[in-house]
């Protein structure tokens, strides 16, 4: 699931690529999408790289490439502009909760719900997708409420997570600097990343080095849990 305007500027740029083999310039996107400014173009486009659906090409003017439409949007997209991805790429065609094989038995965890994807870009609170539990083993978890979310992109992979990954969040509004946790980015976009407070800003770092450090006004970000845990399929 994208933010309506992350959905709104994909769409855009797909359909300037197909028309005219060019994706539209940023002063294009920003009044196309009536922003104010460029830098809000600059989190959407950053938020859709991070999330598998465009890639940046280095030394190449414009330089975007369309990699995946989520299924809702390619069902809005005219037909001449529809592109036939694999469905295993497409949004939502993939599980987002461990197999029942995968999982410990009842008896040995806890059951913690699966609220999505931390790239679904919306609030935590939001989140209306609790459709299944993952069970965690017991000595993961400690004292708070949890949730868990499937990770979406390869922006913490040095830090040890993988697209694909299941992390377990214990619910929180604070967190010290380094931390790796879920920030709800100017009350739209979710994102999993380390958080650094400092000098009247706040931080939030990538742990792969293709991913730019991102910095913001402290009423810009929220913290809305901590990492504890991580979940691996094979």
């Amino acid at each position: 699931m994208l933010t309506a305007k992350q959905k709104e500027l994909l769409l855009l740029i797909h359909q300037r690529v197909q028309e005219t083999g060019v994706p539209p310039s940023f002063e294009e996107m920003k009044e196309a999408l009536d922003l104010k400014s460029k830098s809000g173009i600059h989190r959407l486009i950053t938020a859709l790289e991070e999330r598998g659906f465009i890639r940046r090409l280095p030394h190449r003017a414009r330089a975007l490439e369309i990699v995946k439409l989520p299924e809702a949007l390619q069902e809005e997209a005219p037909a001449t502009l529809r592109m036939p991805f694999r469905p295993q790429v497409i949004e939502g065609g993939r599980g987002s909760a461990p197999s029942p094989a995968a999982a410990p038995p009842e008896s040995a965890g806890t059951a913690v719900p699966m609220m999505g994807r931390i790239a679904a870009g919306v609030p935590i609170s939001a989140i209306q997708d609790h459709s299944q539990d993952v069970v965690c083993p017991p000595d993961m978890l400690g004292s708070g409420e949890h949730f868990a979310l499937e990770v979406v992109g390869d922006s913490m992979i040095e830090a040890g997570i993988h697209d694909g990954d299941t992390v377990i969040i214990r619910r929180a509004d604070t967190a010290s600097n380094g931390d790796i946790v879920v920030a709800l980015v100017e009350k739209e976009e979710a994102t999993l990343k380390r958080i650094y407070r400092q000098s009247g800003r706040v931080s939030l770092e990538a742990a792969n080095p293709n991913y730019e450090t991102r910095h913001f006004g402290p009423d810009q970000v929220e913290v809305q849990g901590r990492l504890v845990g991580l979940i691996r399929r094979y």
